[in-house]
C-alpha cells in the first residue's frame, strides 16, 4: 500500500473524522500524506483540538501493513478520492466518501451515466415484486445497470432481476464490504461478484451493521445514479431518505403510485405529492430513460454493407459516440462518414439517441 493510500485508509478508519471533516483536512493541507503525519498544532487547525488529539493517539496504534494484508486476503480493493477508478459522480456530491472498499473487478467496470437506483420496502406486495422485475428487465434490456442496497425485499429483487436479465448491478452496503448483511443474501452477494457486478462500502472492512450507516450509504446509492425509482414503502421507509438525497443531488426521483389505504404505498405516494415523477406504466420508464429493445443481427445481415459502414458499426457497438469521436476513431472524411451513418440509420442498424450521439441498435 503506497503512502497516499495508507493516509486515506487511516482517516477512513478513524471514526472521529467523517466526509465533511475530511474535506476540511484536504483544504488545510497540500497533501494527504502531510495531513496524516501532521503535528497536533497543524491538525487542530483543520479538525479542532479534541479530534486532533484522538487521531494522533489512534495513529500510534494503527498497523497499516496488517490492514494491507487483510485487504489482500479478502480480495478487497481500496479506491480513494485521487484514484482514477473512483467514480466521478461520487466526487460531485457534497460529502464524498473518503475511500471506497470494493469487492469485484472495478478495473473493468465503467461508471457511465446508465446507472439507475431501484429501492423500496423489505416487505413488498406481489404487485411490487412484479413491477420491480418488469422495470429492471426493461432498463437492463437497454444497457442500464441497477444500483441498490442488498436489503431484503425490493433491493434484492432489483439485484436478482438485473442478473437474471443478463445485466450488471452494484450493491452499496451499510457495513463493511466483507460482511454479508443480511446473511440470507449470501448467494445473491456471491452471484453479483460472479457476474461482474460490484459490492461497495465506504465503511472499513469488519465494521458491523449500525442504523446510521444505512442512512449514510443511501446518499451513495443515489449519488452514482442517473435517477432513483421508489417502488413501495411505508412513511418510515429508508427509500424516502434515498429519494431525499437524490433530490438534493439534483437527480430525478420516480415513484410507483399505489392504493392510498396500503401502508406499502405511503412512501411513493408521499414522494409523488412532493414532486416525484409517477410511474403509471412501463411506457413512462421507456420515455424517461430513452429505452429501446436490443436488436440482434446475424453475420449474414451485414453482407451488403460497405467497408466504412462495417467500421462504423464496430466503433459504435460498445458505446454511443458523438460525430467528433467517430471522425477521430475512423480517420475518414466527414462527408463520407455522415453519408454512411445516414445509410445505417435508414437500414435500421444505427440510431441517434437523445444526447445526439450515434449508437447501434
Amino acid at each position: 500500500m503506497d503512502d497516499k493510500t495508507a493516509a486515506y485508509v487511516s482517516f477512513s478508519h478513524f471514526l472521529g473524522i467523517g466526509p465533511i471533516k475530511f474535506q476540511s483536512i484536504k483544504k488545510t493541507f497540500r497533501s494527504l500524506e502531510k495531513a496524516y503525519s501532521a503535528n497536533l498544532t497543524d491538525l487542530t487547525k483543520a479538525v479542532g483540538i479534541n479530534i486532533a488529539r484522538q487521531f494522533i493517539e489512534f495513529r500510534k496504534d494503527l498497523n497499516i501493513n496488517e490492514l494491507s494484508k487483510k485487504f489482500k486476503n479478502k480480495n478487497i480493493k481500496v479506491i480513494h478520492q485521487e484514484n482514477k477508478l473512483f467514480p466521478k459522480k461520487l466526487l460531485e456530491i457534497s460529502d464524498p466518501p473518503i475511500c471506497l472498499y470494493v469487492k469485484g473487478n472495478i478495473e473493468k467496470y465503467e461508471f457511465d451515466d446508465k446507472h439507475v437506483s431501484v429501492v423500496g420496502t423489505r416487505m413488498p406486495t406481489s404487485y411490487g415484486q412484479k413491477i420491480t422485475q418488469d422495470i429492471v428487465y426493461s432498463l437492463v434490456g437497454s444497457g442500464y445497470r441497477i444500483v441498490s442496497g442488498l436489503a431484503l425485499g425490493i433491493d434484492s429483487i432489483a439485484h436478482k432481476s438485473a442478473l437474471e436479465s443478463g445485466g450488471k448491478t452494484i450493491a452499496f452496503l451499510g457495513c463493511g464490504v466483507d460482511i454479508i448483511y443480511p446473511y440470507s443474501n449470501a448467494n445473491l452477494y456471491n452471484s453479483i461478484l460472479k457476474k461482474d457486478g460490484l459490492i461497495i462500502s465506504e465503511f472499513p472492512p469488519g465494521m458491523n451493521v449500525l442504523k446510521g450507516l444505512f442512512i449514510a450509504r443511501n446518499r451513495l446509492i443515489s449519488g452514482i445514479s442517473r435517477g432513483v425509482i421508489v417502488v413501495e414503502g411505508s412513511d418510515r421507509s429508508g427509500s424516502l431518505i434515498t429519494a431525499k438525497y437524490a433530490a438534493e443531488q439534483g437527480k430525478d426521483v420516480y415513484a410507483l403510485p399505489g392504493n392510498i389505504t396500503s401502508i406499502m404505498s405511503q412512501a411513493p405516494n408521499i414522494l409523488i405529492k412532493e414532486g416525484a415523477k409517477p410511474i403509471i406504466s412501463l411506457q413512462d420508464i421507456a420515455e424517461e430513460f430513452n429505452l429501446r429493445k436490443k436488436v440482434t443481427f446475424k453475420k449474414s445481415d451485414y453482407k451488403n454493407l460497405s467497408k466504412l459502414e462495417m467500421t462504423l458499426i464496430k466503433v459504435l457497438e460498445n458505446e454511443p459516440r458523438s460525430i467528433d469521436e467517430i471522425l477521430e476513431l475512423t480517420q475518414n472524411e466527414i462527408s463520407k462518414v455522415l453519408q454512411s451513418l445516414t445509410n445505417l440509420e435508414l437500414k435500421g442498424y444505427v440510431l441517434k439517441n437523445m444526447d445526439g450521439k450515434y449508437e447501434t441498435r
